[in-house]
């Protein structure tokens, strides 16, 4: 990663020109908390912030301290925001925003007349397609509204990279279908007429539709289609306008992964597909990157190091400690490999007998039999210590493991991440470290949102 540019997220929180931030990629990676922490942080940097979420997930709630989040932008207590900073959250409601564009655009009458429809009802409620037109929809109304200045946008989980930004185009294509045109004709024909080419035009086809979809299904249609006739240009032009305000200089988009190879494949089509739309790209979040505080020792010396513990035998313990050992004020304290070892090594043999060092036998019986106490609890004191040697050897050889396992992880994540620099080289990242626990509050928001804006990851 040495390579890849640092990106620098606090400069664009406080930038007032930027006013749209979008966070984008593959499910399971953390846009909806990355987004929320991006929130938190602008907001305590005097930001007026409003968070848009699509996921279905409660976690921004949750982590915000709210109870629930609906169609309507909710204030969220204990920012501590600068200069009037604070921070809304809301998550998209996707039927009440398609019947809130249906009441605001339509009469009274043709308004109830569409929300009443069966047809409206399955398409507002799930129509493949609906939720990412009706994200774009609340973006627009959000920025008309000129309420917040910024708004963070935490966009649909989908298999299907960017189906946000795929939208309008769906929208056109389905407007302009010849089925959909063919629907609209008895209304712009009007009266007898119209249904007179209705009868004539569709004969053939409703009644092969009729019994695929059943008749009532059918009607349900004409009906949606002939109500809706004079807003299809308004969800045109509004879905138009949102993308080309995506395009404009004031938007950002940050696409989120982790540092596993799907996630970051699916970042790369990102980058691919956000540069084809001319779409402004800031950078690349790349979350729950490991790190480690002994990256000095290797997987394989670990590993080797754990095995010698297993078998009893000694581990290194580097040149130039001999001389020194008996000597307090000089020793440096022992690492736990050293401590591991030493546990590990055999004890020194007794001295010979008849030399200065060697113990005196007694004659006195009663002498011994006074000493046998003393001589059991020596013994047993020395039973106790081999056990906790054993135990602190087995203890230092799981941990050493542990840290291979984890230098290995480090080295994947690594090859990972160097594959996606290499293809895109000019791609801004801000790596930030994996969290020991999820974040459930705002303390765990401000905590990703010191690491989202830290550059490198720092050591853990």
């Amino acid at each position: 990663m040495d390579t890849a540019p640092v990106l620098e997220l606090d400069p664009l929180l406080d930038d007032r020109g930027t006013r749209i931030i979008v966070c984008c990629g593959a499910g399971g990676v953390g846009k909806t908390t990355t987004a929320a922490a991006l929130g938190v942080r602008a907001a305590e940097r005097g930001r007026r912030v409003v968070v848009l979420t699509i996921d279905p997930a409660r976690r921004l709630a949750q982590s915000m301290g709210i109870d629930s989040l609906d169609n309507t932008p909710r204030r969220v207590a204990g920012i501590k925001g600068s200069d009037g900073g604070e921070l809304h959250a809301m998550m998209l409601d996707m039927k009440r925003t398609f019947d809130e564009i249906v009441e605001a655009h339509a009469d009274a009458g043709r308004a109830r007349a569409i929300l009443e429809n069966p047809f409206y009802q399955s398409l507002s409620a799930g129509f493949a397609g609906t939720q990412e037109y009706m994200a774009m929809e609340k973006l627009g109304q959000l920025r008309a509204r000129d309420e917040w200045d910024l708004i963070v946008v935490d966009t649909p989980p989908s298999r299907s990279a960017l189906d946000f930004l795929d939208a309008p185009k769906r929208l056109g294509s389905f407007l302009d279908g010849k089925f959909v045109k063919l629907l609209m004709a008895p209304a712009k024909v009007g009266g007898r007429a119209g249904m007179k080419f209705l009868n004539v035009g569709m004969s053939m086809m409703t009644g092969t539709l009729g019994k695929l979809l059943g008749g009532q299904f059918l009607k349900d249609v004409q009906t949606f289609v002939a109500a809706m006739d004079t807003m299809f240009g308004g969800f045109r032009t509004r879905a138009d306008a949102t993308y080309k305000l995506l395009q404009a200089p004031g938007t950002a988009f940050l696409v989120v992964a982790t540092p596993e190879r799907d996630a970051l494949r699916e970042a790369a089509y990102f980058v691919e597909r956000l540069a084809a739309e001319r779409m402004p790209l800031a950078g690349l979040v790349l979350n729950r990157v490991h790190g480690s505080g002994a990256a000095g020792l290797s997987a394989e010396r670990a590993r080797a190091a754990a095995e010698n513990l297993d078998e009893g035998r000694i581990v290194d313990q580097g040149d130039g400690k001999t001389g020194q050992r008996g000597s307090p004020a000089t020793d440096p304290e022992p690492s736990p490999l050293a401590t591991a070892a030493a546990s590990s090594t055999p004890a020194a043999p007794a001295a010979p007998a008849g030399s200065e060092a060697a113990p005196t036998a007694t004659a006195d019986p009663a002498a011994q039999h006074a000493h046998a106490p003393e001589a059991r609890d020596a013994h047993d004191s020395h039973d106790d210590d081999a056990d906790d040697a054993v135990d602190v050897r087995h203890l230092t050889a799981g941990l050493l493991r542990l840290h291979a396992e984890r230098m290995r992880v480090l080295a994947r994540e690594q090859r990972t991440r160097d594959r996606f620099t290499a293809r895109h080289p000019e791609v801004a990242v801000a790596e930030v470290a994996a969290l020991p626990d999820d974040v459930h509050d705002l303390a765990g928001l401000r905590a990703v949102g010191d690491r989202l804006t830290g550059g490198r990851t720092p050591s853990a």
